[in-house]
């Protein structure tokens, strides 16, 4: 490893993650960013899975501590950030993970309810996380924040959910996909509002991945084994027929917070195996 992260300190939000076969973003840019040499504040709802990614980062060399608390909640965020300077005189970095899907249709059968808590933690966790990490990085003059978004973003979601599971009323993803496009908004929002202060913000937008929360509910929810899912989204990757994996994801923010990127601000970086170029 060439260290590219050294004297560096990583707030990752979302960096537990639900059981499953595989690892998922989170945890895997978790390690990533360890092995690279940065310092880690691991941030989950679940402070379990959170405690477990600081668990596998010490075993890999790396130094790290758990927090516990919900992105909807302002005062969670603020804390996140508190601690993290608290622990480790600075804040390098900022990796916005969270995301879930959990009762997302189409328009016509979607819940308000639902609607407002998918935009909540997918959008609003992200822009309250940038809220309180941003005067430490201005104080600093420097920071990079990565924000994952989606390929459904830039996209039709037909692709995508036809790859999961049907939904009962053919009509997609409402909520994700609004939720994704404002994460890129928000994205070159803050880029272009920061970028005076020397903070770089970028986002990644994920395809198909191989991961647990992309696999175990989707799987459950259609009646078919984990292996009939894969190979059913894996047909749909033009490069190599296969999913990509968490470590892709870790890869491209591991990228976009080092130095090799010190010129990159603003960018919506696809990791999808080339799915986003499809069109119709």
């Amino acid at each position: 490893m060439t260290k590219r992260l050294l004297d560096k300190s990583a707030l990752i939000v979302g960096g537990g993650q639900i059981p499953g076969e595989t690892i998922g973003n989170g945890r895997a840019t978790a390690l990533t960013f360890a092995r690279e040499g940065a310092r880690l504040a691991i941030a989950d709802v679940n402070l379990e899975a959170a405690e477990e990614t600081v668990r596998l980062v010490r075993e890999a060399g790396g130094d790290g501590f758990a927090l516990q608390g919900d992105v909807t909640a302002e005062d969670d965020c603020a804390r996140f950030a508190r601690e993290t300077l608290k622990a480790f005189g600075q804040i390098s970095i900022l990796h916005n993970n969270v995301g879930i899907g959990h009762g997302d249709s189409g328009p016509t059968w979607i819940t308000a309810a639902a609607w407002r808590s998918i935009l909540d933690v997918n959008l609003t966790g992200m822009l309250l996380m940038a809220k309180h990490v941003l005067p430490t990085m201005r104080e600093q003059k420097s920071g990079a924040i990565v924000n994952v978004s989606s390929m459904i973003s830039i996209c039709s979601d037909t692709t995508v959910v036809a790859s999961a599971v049907d939904q009962d009323d053919g009509e997609g993803q409402v909520a994700y996909k609004v939720s994704k496009a404002g994460v890129n908004s928000l994205t070159q929002s803050l880029a272009m509002s920061n970028a005076v202060h020397g903070i770089r913000v970028n986002a990644i937008l994920p395809g198909l991945m191989d991961t647990p929360n992309a696999i175990e509910a989707a799987a459950k929810a259609g009646g078919i084994s984990r292996d009939e899912l894969r190979r059913i989204r894996d047909r749909q990757v033009p490069l190599g027929g296969r999913q990509g994996t968490a470590w892709d994801v870790a890869n491209a923010a591991l990228f976009l917070c080092s130095e090799e990127a010190r010129f990159v601000t603003g960018a919506l970086l696809p990791v999808d195996g080339g799915q986003s170029l499809r069109i119709g």
